[in-house]
């Protein structure tokens, strides 16, 4: 037999062991795992000794901008950057315009993105409230990948897109669901057994202490902190977890940034809900005392915190609370960053390309194990969005997405090199040691040794079942 790919003598990690094995590709699939040199010639031959290879990376959670501002980012540069950065599958967010709120924009977005994608792809469902509760059955059967809700944010009447700071006095402007149409949505999405994920802070909160605090005359960061509370996430977290209760929802809780979110996750998973949460590096490599380093780079909602939230969201790794990491990839321009005080700025900053390097590190760091960054990248995310064994694990039948590390690897992250569009992030200078070094999707590599190929090679990933 001819073989598209073999990989050989690399160590293979899974959540729970490591061996030293070859691996046989054929038609885009994992064909053979064996010790034995199988008869037969490969259109491509990698040699893995020493290094250590990946089921596929996932990042539940990109924003890639397409469409809608593609001027700070679109697919083919962000699914570039996620390829440098050993990630083969993204799940990409419905907030765009038009917005995946419907089938027929499902399928449009679906056209538009798959001649741009690097990397397979899944895309995420938007619950809108009564606009669109009667679209989410066919978003389902559609294929979304999840549906997400953010939470307290008000709809542009004529394009479908997020305000954030909704203030009564606006027009053409659709106001934030109340907590009836929430419970409706969460409902709905119960019939489908999908995942009903929520941007978890109340906006009613913010809006108050944000006037408060802007009468101050300051805008510095512990000012703006203080306008977006730790309380702003518990009270939304803690609504969402009754509402799910009530209607059977599996509710996920989005880039959990507080140490009272993770004890709220934690305790109702103890009572038996499926209700899960993620985090992202921000929350896990900085601090707010970063900021007077960092500066405007590190402005993300919600807000980046305390170190003992830091500490508080690493535990919940450790004892299994947080079900994986993402890197919440949404760019933005450097002057859009720089050009304004800390209220008016946007927030977000690129990550898709920096999500597995940080991991990584934290690896060498001895924070958490290689076995246990495979949950948290691989595994844990394919299941939790019905794409296991497709995705995320290493094994005959399976797609043949890899991902090859080299742990003794050291190097610097630098904006600069970055593959995104715009080139911000909180992560300029820092020292790294375990780096991804080859990115394998559906069998073909993209990216080997910090070279990305202009090869467009990602395909639409959906549920099964």
């Amino acid at each position: 037999m001819n073989w598209d790919h073999v990989i050989r003598g690399g160590e293979i990690i899974t959540p729970a062991s490591r061996y030293n094995t070859n691996i046989y590709i054929k038609d885009g699939k994992i064909a053979a795992i064996t010790d034995e040199e199988l008869p037969g010639e490969a259109k491509e031959n990698t040699d893995a000794s020493g290094l250590q290879v990946l089921p596929g990376l996932i990042d539940t959670h990109v924003h890639s901008r397409d469409g809608g501002a593609t001027y700070k980012e679109d697919f083919f540069h962000s699914t570039q950057a996620a390829a440098a950065g050993g990630i083969t599958t993204v799940f990409e967010m419905p907030n765009t315009n038009p917005p995946v709120n419907n089938s027929e924009n499902f399928n449009n977005q679906v056209k538009n993105l798959k001649n741009k994608a690097h990397v397979n792809f899944g895309l995420w469902g938007i619950c809108l409230g009564d606009l669109n509760i009667g679209d989410l059955q066919n978003l389902h059967h559609a294929g979304v990948i999840g549906f997400k809700y953010f939470w307290g944010y008000a709809v542009d009447e004529n394009t479908y897109q997020l305000i954030y700071n909704y203030t009564d006095d606006m027009v053409d402007v659709i106001p934030p669901c109340d907590d009836g149409e929430v419970y409706a949505m969460l409902k709905e999405v119960a019939k489908t057994g999908q995942t009903f994920a929520i941007h978890a802070e109340n906006s009613e909160l913010i809006n108050h202490l944000t006037e408060e605090m802007k009468k101050t005359g300051k805008s510095d960061y512990q000012t703006v902190l203080t306008s977006r509370p730790h309380l702003a996430e518990v009270l939304t977290i803690q609504t969402g977890i009754s509402l799910a209760k009530a209607t059977g929802a599996r509710l996920h809780v989005l880039h959990i940034s507080t140490a009272e979110g993770v004890k709220l996750i934690r305790e109702a998973q103890a009572e038996g809900y499926p209700i899960t949460g993620e985090t992202c590096p921000h929350f896990l490599f900085l601090t707010e005392d970063d900021f007077e380093e960092v500066g405007n780079f590190m402005k993300v909602y919600p807000l980046v915190k305390s170190k003992s939230d830091q500490n508080a969201l690493w535990e919940g790794i450790s004892d299994g609370t947080i079900t994986f990491v993402c890197s919440d990839h949404a760019p933005h321009t450097a002057e859009e960053k720089i050009e304004g005080d800390l209220w008016s700025i946007p927030s977000g900053m690129c990550g898709v390309e920096t999500l597995a390097p940080l991991m990584l590190d934290a690896v060498s760091e001895k924070k958490i194990t290689l076995e246990k960054l495979v949950s948290l990248l691989a595994e844990n995310p394919a299941k939790q969005f019905g794409v296991f064994p497709q995705k995320g694990i290493i094994q005959v039948g399976s797609d043949a997405d890899l991902t090859i590390v080299d742990m003794e690897k050291e190097f610097t992250i630098q904006n600069k090199d970055l593959h995104s569009k715009s080139k911000v992030s909180a992560y300029d200078h820092f020292n790294i040691k375990g780096k991804p070094v080859q990115t394998i999707v559906n069998g073909a590599t993209i990216m080997k040794n910090g070279k990305v190929n202009s090869g467009v090679n990602g395909q639409l990933v959906t549920p099964k079942g």
